[in-house]
């Protein structure tokens, strides 16, 4: 085995894992916002209003993250009017289409698990708020959405550390995130364990660092469920 290599290439992990981590944030963050108004959505009487939701999640969730890269990489570029639109500038870009490619799956996940939640509310809490004469955004804001949010926590914290592992597939259009660096380390120096071994340790340690975060998360926010 030779460990030098991967000393010698540690600043190109270093950065590998600042993209890697870049991504996930900037993916849970925008996926976390889009995702409160569709998990109410989601659970709307109206059908014009839950369908579509229900539809998109469906979309998502029922097709491979890798194949919903391709498509949004190299399958926008088929279309003449993207191609020459104000909006070609960012989506020919491999960590834009990425990015998009991300939220758009995370908040998918998230809606499901954000309207679950939402559904083992008891509705003793919603009628007694209604009855105190709160308006309907007043109870969104102070009880659909904390008691939404705290209920999914756990699914949520899941979902997070998912969504970190799957930054990987980012290497497959030319980022250069911890298993883009581990996979160019492969290819010139010809060695196949150490790279691979380093990537899967910077990965281990990123999940260890979630699940305190969340755990710490449950415990001051959601200790009265347990």
């Amino acid at each position: 085995m030779n460990w030098s290599i991967i000393a010698d290439n540690a600043p190109l992990y270093l950065q590998g894992t600042g993209l890697t981590i870049g991504l996930t944030l900037a993916s849970l963050a925008l996926g976390f916002t889009l995702s409160l108004g569709l998990a109410l959505a989601r659970n709307a009487a109206s059908a014009w209003i839950r369908l579509p939701v229900a539809g998109y999640t469906l979309v998502f969730r029922g097709t491979p993250l890798l194949v919903q890269l391709f498509l949004i990489y190299f399958g926008l570029a088929q279309f003449d009017l993207l191609r020459k639109s104000f909006l070609w500038p960012w989506l020919s870009s491999p960590l834009v289409c990425v990015l998009l490619t991300f939220v758009l799956n995370t908040t998918a996940y998230t809606t499901e698990i954000f309207a679950g939640g939402l559904r083992h509310l008891p509705l003793g809490e919603v009628e007694a708020a209604r009855a105190y004469g709160l308006s309907p955004f007043t109870v969104a804001r102070r009880i659909l959405l904390p008691a939404m949010l705290t209920r999914s926590l756990q699914l949520y914290g899941n979902e997070a550390i998912m969504l970190m592992h799957a930054t990987s597939l980012a290497s497959t259009v030319t980022l250069m995130e911890v298993t883009g660096v581990a996979r160019t380390i492969t290819l010139t120096s010809y060695i196949l364990f150490e790279p691979y071994v380093t990537a899967a340790a910077i990965y281990l340690g990123l999940t260890f660092v979630l699940v305190a975060l969340f755990r710490a998360a449950e415990r001051r926010w959601a200790g009265y469920l347990v």
